[in-house]
């Protein structure tokens, strides 16, 4: 160590001084030689240590150690003095000289400490220097990586932006082609069916020559009217999806060629049919000249001429209109409908406050009461029941806080009969629909309703056909001129800016009203005068199935809705007609179904099935179930 070297060279300059030339030795008295260096007198006998006498620094020199063992003994007072001092002298500088060695030795220490921890230091401090330069090195590194990463991203987002502005005006152009190519599609398809339309006009049921009054043209209408009904459901799938497919203008072009090989046929038939009238013409000019030659011959009486028998055809197909009865029927309660909102405008068109309240009131109690019956308790029911007649009635009811109450204007009760009947039609339009089971609720309360309020149930029936026409039953005819969407509306579709609304959902809403009106027809109000009649019993629902079923049938349509009635009311209608009723199912099955199946195209299958599987298990089973969610006796005892 440090501090070790600088005690040599310390004892190194001591030893070449003058005083460290000085040989001194701490028992030369006891060997004599203080006697013979003066002298004088041996030394003396050992006996009692005598302390030396006091002087500055002898305290601590009590002792004389050597390496065998310690003499006490009693020196003359001036050799013990100078003795003393030089003791006391030595031992003062060995001190001094230790604690100076040791004063060094911590400096030396402090000095290599100090050292130590500079370079310590200095080392850290070139770490963290070699580190902030490795660091430094990196973020450069790094910073390049990332200049070259941007620069190269870049370039990748300007070939990206470039390839989409590419594939962009690709994807408009060929856009653009398709869209050119749908349209030229659609125009040629709307072409095809306005003009298979236009061509149907020409084939009038009641058409008849005016040359040939006789010929029945009945069959070739029919046909048109199945050729104008795939037209209507092909117009249908198209506005569901926006375009006509390859499938659809096809379909459009051999329903066209078909028309036009049925107005050809028909021109054909009458032109056959006014060769044979010549030909007859012909033969009877002949008959009479010779009966006329006859008469002169023979100057007899005119004979008569020969008669040719000519029996009435049978109409060949079933009819496509209803019965003029049932239209005459069915126009009576629009009629009747339209007098009843003419008879309420004061209401409705008034702009006074309190006549508007008035009329939000009679609104709200007559529609919510209706809109709460669904599968409840017989008691709740008839809670409904007797509110709604109780309005009917002119009493005052509450409805949301309010007391509310027909009398309150003198248009109220017919501003309450159209809503209501209005309210008990949409129930079935969407209730119903969703939830079948809730058609009988609805229906035995309606029944009840228009037990005692007649008008009430002319005014369900009017809302009842201008929403579903095959309640009359009765298929609105297409007429030159009118537009396609008014035309769709017209068969019951709902069209919303200039959408048509899907297949699925317009069967679903059709369904609904058809199993409303089956349960109306076959139940009654419990709590009613039972020798009164049903004001529109089981009758009209064996009416309505067979005119059903003497018309030509509808693709989707009629299965569905002759299924929905027959699950509903089948049951009743077996228990009342009986073997007539089992007739009409046998005619459904083995004639009927053939005819539906005839126009079903293979995407509506799913409606022609369950009607097959129905006829099938009621006819095998001789039995027709009683419909889910009828209500039982016990219904009204809960």
């Amino acid at each position: 160590m440090p501090s070790e070297r600088y005690r040599w060279e310390t004892l190194e300059a001591l030893k070449g001084s003058s005083k460290g030339q000085l040989s001194y030795s701490r028992d030369w008295l006891l060997r004599g030689e203080v006697s013979a260096e003066r002298g004088g007198d041996p030394p003396p006998t050992r006996g009692a240590w005598t302390p030396l006498p006091a002087s500055p620094g002898n305290e601590n020199l009590s002792l004389l150690e050597t390496d065998h063992e310690v003499h006490l003994m009693v020196l003359p007072s001036k050799v013990t003095e100078v003795e003393g001092c030089i003791w006391m002298y030595e031992e003062v500088h060995r001190l001094k000289g230790k604690e100076g060695l040791r004063q060094r030795q911590e400096q030396q220490e402090q000095v290599v400490r100090a050292v130590s921890d500079m370079a310590s230091e200095q080392l850290k401090r070139f770490d963290e220097l070699k580190e902030l330069k490795q660091h430094q090195e990196y973020q450069d590194l790094q910073e390049v990586m990332e200049k070259s990463s941007r620069e190269a991203q870049g370039q990748q987002e300007k070939l990206k932006e470039e390839h989409r502005h590419r594939a962009k005006i690709l994807n408009l152009k060929l856009r653009e082609a398709e869209q050119q190519r749908q349209r030229q599609e659609e125009l040629e398809r709307l072409r095809k069916e306005e003009e298979v339309l236009q061509l149907n006009q020409q084939i009038d049921p009641n058409y008849r020559h005016k040359d040939l009054p006789r010929i029945d043209l009945s069959g070739f209408s029919n046909r048109g009217n199945q050729i104008c009904g795939l037209v209507s459901g092909l117009i249908r799938t198209t506005s569901e999806r926006g375009f006509p497919t390859q499938v659809d203008v096809a379909n459009t072009e051999r329903a066209l060629q078909e028309m036009r090989g049925l107005i050809s046929s028909m021109q054909q038939a009458i032109a056959t049919a006014l060769e044979e009238k010549r030909k007859r013409e012909e033969e009877e000019e002949r008959e009479r000249q010779k009966e006329l030659q006859k008469q002169e011959q023979l100057k007899a009486q005119t004979p008569v001429p020969a008669q040719h028998p000519r029996g009435k055809e049978q109409k060949e197909g079933l009819q496509v209109k209803a019965e003029e009865s049932t239209m005459q029927w069915y126009q009576q309660l629009q009629d009747a409908s339209d007098q009843c909102v003419a008879s309420f405008s004061g209401l409705t068109d008034c702009k006074d406050n309190q006549v508007k309240n008035i009329r939000m009131d009679l609104q709200k109690a007559a529609s919510i009461p209706v809109s709460q019956i669904s599968s409840i308790a017989g008691s709740q029911l008839r809670e409904i029941f007797d509110k709604i007649n109780n309005l009917l009635s002119g009493k005052s009811v509450q409805s949301g806080g309010r007391t509310v109450s027909v009398t309150q204007h003198p248009q109220g009760l017919d501003f309450v009969y159209y809503k209501l009947a209005e309210k008990f039609v949409k129930q079935g339009e969407e209730e119903v629909a969703s939830h079948h089971e809730a058609a009988f609720p609805i229906a035995v309360v309606a029944s009840g309703i228009w037990e005692l309020h007649p008008r009430v149930g002319d005014l369900i029936l009017a809302h009842l056909h201008k929403k579903c026409p095959y309640s009359v039953p009765f298929y609105p005819a297409f007429k030159e001129g009118t537009p396609i969407e008014e035309y769709q509306r017209i068969l019951g579709y709902q069209v919303k800016d200039s959408k048509v609304e899907q297949q699925d959902n317009f069967l679903k809403r059709m369904s609904g009203m058809i199993r409303l009106y089956a349960a109306i027809i076959q139940l009654r109000w419990p709590y009613g005068n039972k020798q009164v009649i049903h004001p529109h019993g089981l009758g009209h629902g064996w009416r309505w199935l067979a005119q059903m079923l003497n018309m030509e049938p509808l693709s989707d349509v009629t299965a569905t809705l002759l299924f929905d009635f027959l699950e509903v009311c089948g049951n009743a209608l077996m228990k009342h007609y009986q073997v007539q009723f089992w007739k009409m199912l046998l005619l459904i099955r083995e004639d009927y179904f053939h005819r539906i199946e005839a126009i079903t195209i293979s995407g509506q299958m799913g409606s022609l099935m369950r009607l097959k599987q129905f006829l099938e298990k009621c006819l095998q089973r001789k039995e027709i179930p009683l419909p889910k969610g009828y209500l039982p006796s016990s219904f009204w005892r809960s």
